[in-house]
């Protein structure tokens, strides 16, 4: 069973990886995958965008670019895995959030 947040809404869980004596926890891990995204798509223009300064360097620059682009489609693909993920949840005694009278829009949940 998921927990509930404040509001009474399932959550997602938290990811707890171990390292050595510490812990890293990651919560909403839909959000935080898609700032981790948008932060190495703008790495991958930043970086790019100086090789392109050099003749010598403009290959590197293009393959850069092509990754930044793969990125930005990799950006709705975890909005639509978040979409599907919740889609699937179910509250306690089996009611559909969907259709239950205080269910979250989905809207009001994205990010």
């Amino acid at each position: 069973m998921s927990p509930l947040g404040i509001d009474g809404n399932q959550t997602e869980q938290a990811l707890v990886l171990r390292i050595g004596p510490e812990e890293l926890v990651v919560r909403r891990r839909y959000e935080a995958a898609s700032i981790a995204n948008d932060i190495l798509i703008g790495i991958w223009f930043l970086i790019g965008s100086f090789l392109f300064f050099s003749p010598a360097t403009m290959t590197a620059g293009t393959v850069l670019f092509v990754l930044g682009s793969i990125e930005m489609l990799i950006r709705p693909t975890i909005r639509m895995a978040r979409h599907i993920h919740l889609q699937r949840f179910r509250r306690p005694g089996g009611t559909d959030p969907a259709t239950a009278d205080d269910a979250v829009t989905e809207s009001e949940r994205d990010f």
